[in-house]
């Protein structure tokens, strides 16, 4: 039989208060897209589009950058495209590859939602210093990384 100990404890509450703040940071930032009609999925799908300054991706680098792993990048792409925020061309070299691009009107989307998403994590975060905030960023990135 396990007996749990306070540390167990102690590990266990810390990983349920990280996941617990990382889904209120997503639905303070969900709350914002949703009156762009946008998922956080597909803001995502935009701004790596965005990084590769006017170079094509295809699914697969698309996926790889993605936050939520488990997204379905085809479906998500898909609703871009009737959103005319991003196109898709098949790659004159090899036929069966798919290149995907932003479109203007995915760049203005963007310019106009960088300051308002700007402003909300600001928001989320303002209680703490910047050094606390380096250090949080730190052992968060330093729990991924172990």
């Amino acid at each position: 039989m396990l007996i749990s100990t306070k540390d167990d404890r102690t590990t266990r509450d810390t990983i349920i208060s990280c996941i617990k703040s990382a889904n209120w940071i997503q639905d303070r930032i969900t709350d914002v897209l949703k009156e762009y009609d946008l998922s956080l999925q597909q803001f995502n799908v935009l701004r790596i589009l965005r990084g590769q300054k006017g170079k094509p991706a295809n699914l697969s680098t698309i996926q790889k950058h993605m936050i939520a792993k488990m997204s379905n990048t085809t479906r998500l792409v898909d609703k871009l495209l009737l959103k005319k925020l991003v196109a898709r061309n098949i790659c004159q070299q090899n036929r069966r590859k798919v290149e995907i691009f932003i479109t203007g009107n995915g760049l203005d989307l963007l310019q106009e939602l960088d300051p308002i998403i700007c402003a909300t994590e600001q928001k989320l975060l303002s209680m703490y210093t910047p050094q606390e905030i380096e250090t949080l960023n730190t052992l968060l990135n330093k729990i991924r990384t172990h």
